[in-house]
């Protein structure tokens, strides 16, 4: 008889993955981390290795995966657009293949799952502020489609093995979050303004700078998991997890400028293809549902996030 639940991480050495596995090791529960390290960092897991109910598997899940667990986060996918686009291929098959193998396991093992989906299934949206009931607006065949499209893929094969197979299934989508750990050259828009701020580099900024984000610290979107994975088993989502505060790439700069005394001057580039205009989650669901809405103001989740990269640059492990 387990008496601790039993959870399996895939991307679990990655930014959320990491943050993830350590709020459920000190929820009690007995932790496996999947990761084939392709964007993830031992350095994110180190401090876990020694903890006795804490577990490290190095495996790509576009292989099959045979061990026994309660409950299944799929978080494994690169998130960025420079790491997914470097190999679109197995972006796709990380999501198809992968959530084929996740959900295969869950329905071997009859674990409950939860698929760490995305705002990008929304594309560049044309209903603003986006709310689950929305479709999407998405470019099939686009430099981004294989994270948009693959993303979207996971989604329908979670609902069809719930509707088939009477499978648990829970589906987060996740909108901009930030925080420690996140990865130094992953081209993010808080890191990114971060890193170059902090070595007095031209801070780059796409577009005019008019478009707007929405930032979620990483702490807040943790707790949204454990309360959507937690909910009764007929609430399934989708749900969207991020905050609603709506604030424009340029205000962003400008607030990370000041924060880190930098003399950067502004740098600005095209547009990238496909990148949206307006993100901003409507979480009124996530609310009534789950009782969750963020809590860190952006200016304290930005201070923590600073100091994280601050100390990464000084002992020279920004790789």
């Amino acid at each position: 008889m387990h008496l601790k639940k039993r959870c399996a991480v895939t991307g679990g050495a990655g930014f959320l993955g990491s943050h993830l596995c350590e709020r459920l090791l000190k929820e009690g529960r007995d932790v496996l981390c999947i990761d084939n390290f392709y964007t993830g960092s031992k350095r994110n897991i180190v401090h876990l290795l020694g903890t006795p109910y804490f577990e490290l598997m190095r495996h790509d899940i576009t292989y099959p995966l045979y061990v026994e667990v309660d409950e299944i986060f799929n978080l494994a996918c690169p998130a960025s657009p420079i790491h997914y686009q470097n190999d679109p291929v197995q972006t796709t098959k990380v999501n198809v293949h992968g959530s084929i193998n996740m959900l295969g396991l869950a329905k071997r093992v009859k674990a409950k799952i939860m698929q760490a989906s995305t705002s990008e299934v929304y594309g560049d949206p044309k209903v603003h502020p986006q709310e689950e009931s929305y479709w999407g607006h998405v470019n099939p065949i686009g430099l981004r489609s294989c994270y948009d499209e693959g993303k979207r893929c996971a989604e329908t094969l979670f609902f069809d093995y719930h509707r088939q197979h009477r499978l648990k299934i829970k589906v987060a989508r996740i909108f901009n979050t930030y925080g420690p750990r996140m990865h130094p050259n992953d081209g993010r828009v808080v890191s990114n303004f971060i890193v170059q701020a902090l070595q007095n580099k031209p801070i780059t900024i796409y577009g005019d700078g008019s478009q707007t984000r929405s930032f979620c610290y990483v702490d807040d979107l943790i707790e949204g998991f454990l309360r959507l994975m937690d909910s009764p088993d007929e609430f399934t989502g989708p749900v969207n997890l991020g905050n609603p505060g709506e604030f424009t790439i340029m205000e962003l700069a400008e607030k990370i400028r000041e924060m880190t005394g930098t003399k950067s001057e502004w740098v600005f580039k095209p547009l990238p293809q496909d990148d949206p205009i307006m993100r901003k989650p409507d979480i009124s669901l996530a609310e009534s549902k789950l009782g969750w809405k963020p809590k860190v103001p952006l200016a304290e989740g930005l201070r923590k996030t600073i100091d994280y990269f601050d100390d990464l640059l000084r002992s020279g492990n920004s790789g």
